[in-house]
């Protein structure tokens, strides 16, 4: 059974990732200098209303909904999702997975082998920005977590380092809503295969500014400006949250994924209480959701996936 602190974390996995989300909307693919304030304030190249979450939250929505329906994820039910988004003609989607749910595959094995199919650059970020609502559906069982992330990645996302950031970033997400640190990043990455690779990447992060990973529409770079506002923002309380979500707006580029990345550890660990009331009032977007929805669903997700464990 969870606690009220843990109930909280839980629902500020999917709010943070929709404030983080609607936060970087209006300044999408610009670098804000210092002089510029960060907020709310809609617009950006697809004239978001203030609030407005992107394509970042309705597809991992639509991962969520897919938990909502019962024990564990069913990956025909997350693909049915993203194939109803596809079809709501949304005025944002990444060019990877626009190529992948184009050809509306009837299944999550239709789905991923046109992922398969696609050449060139196929690690886009489009795959963890949508894989925090994972964590919630196996927050009591850590293997099982693990291993859905990556399947849920790869139905758009069949790139190695996509598939493993999201392993990351789920496991982590889960460490944070159950232990409230975020010591699950590298604790999960020191365990992996991978940890040397990664581990480099993190203290570049740490160590670095934005100018080091400043492709941050890959999915390493990504994850690296994630990380780097989270471990540069003041920790010492939840105001942590809004100062890292800050952090990755000015760090430019692909500003509303990388802090809805950002948004749902952060969430995780501080929980729904830390996003600032004002945000919280205005977020909205598809399905034709609030913050009181997301939270709502968030709760359920948690508690479901809790109580068919037996914990």
């Amino acid at each position: 059974m969870l606690d009220d602190a843990q109930l909280d974390r839980a629902a500020g996995v999917l709010l943070g990732t929709a404030a983080g989300d609607a936060l970087g909307a209006g300044y999408e693919f610009t670098w804000p200098g210092t002089h510029v304030a960060i907020d709310m304030i809609g617009g950006g190249p697809c004239r978001w209303a203030p609030g407005q979450w992107t394509d970042d939250t309705s597809m991992a929505i639509a991962i969520a909904l897919a938990a909502d329906k019962g024990s564990g994820i069913d990956l025909d039910e997350v693909a049915a999702g993203f194939v109803r988004w596809f079809d709501s003609d949304p005025p944002d989607i990444g060019i990877q997975t626009r190529a992948v749910l184009a050809v509306r595959p009837r299944s999550a094995r239709e789905m991923q082998t046109q992922a398969m199919s696609l050449h060139g650059k196929t690690g886009g970020n489009g795959s963890l920005m949508r894989t925090a609502p994972v964590a919630l559906a196996y927050l009591g069982d850590a293997e099982e977590c693990v291993r859905m992330a990556g399947a849920i990645g790869a139905l758009t996302h069949h790139d190695q380092q996509a598939i493993e950031a999201c392993k990351i970033w789920t496991a982590a997400i889960r460490h944070a809503v159950l232990a409230g640190t975020l010591d699950g990043v590298r604790a999960f990455v020191d365990a992996s295969p991978s940890a040397a690779y990664w581990t480099h990447l993190l203290d570049q992060a740490e160590s670095g500014t934005p100018q080091d990973f400043s492709n941050n529409g890959w999915v390493v770079h990504a994850l690296q400006t994630a990380w780097w506002a989270i471990t540069t923002a003041d920790a010492s309380g939840p105001e942590h949250l809004p100062r890292a979500l800050e952090l990755c707006v000015r760090a430019g580029g692909d500003t509303d994924t990388t802090a809805a990345i950002a948004g749902g550890l952060l969430g995780a660990r501080w929980g729904a209480t830390a996003i600032p009331t004002p945000w919280r009032e205005i977020l909205h977007g598809y399905p034709g959701f609030t913050a009181t929805d997301l939270a709502a669903l968030a709760t359920r997700m948690a508690t479901n996936s809790i109580d068919n464990t037996g914990q």
